[in-house]
């Protein structure tokens, strides 16, 4: 018997995995057993189920409505960055030869940029 000042510890269960909700949303989906006996063995609330099924629906449409082709590349921010620094030193350098260019023009034809 519980005494009043015994208080009941809830353990908290793992997460699920993507793997396992998907074999736990295949398993209701087949009918081969009942979905209380799956909620049942696997611990889980008839919501969560529900949310492993909307869950499976909005994956499937995301991907059904991806347009056939290449994908777009993903870069991670080190890359980004990198390439950013990059770009901003060619800008720097390319700002420097046209300035080189104006200067070397002007000795050459003084003053006139026609050739």
């Amino acid at each position: 018997m519980m005494d009043k000042n015994t208080v009941k510890k809830r353990t908290k269960r793992p997460p699920l995995s993507a793997e396992k909700k998907y074999q736990i949303f295949l398993e209701s989906q087949r009918g081969t057993g009942t979905v209380a006996e799956l909620l049942r063995r696997e611990g889980l609330y008839a919501t969560d189920l529900t949310r492993i099924r909307l869950a499976v629906k909005e994956g499937a449409i995301e991907r059904l409505q991806a347009k056939p082709g290449r994908r777009e590349k993903t870069v991670t921010v080190s890359t980004y960055e990198n390439l950013k620094k990059e770009l901003e030193d060619k800008e720097r350098a390319l700002a420097d030869l046209s300035v080189e260019l104006s200067v070397l023009r002007k000795k050459v034809n003084g003053g006139s940029w026609d050739r």
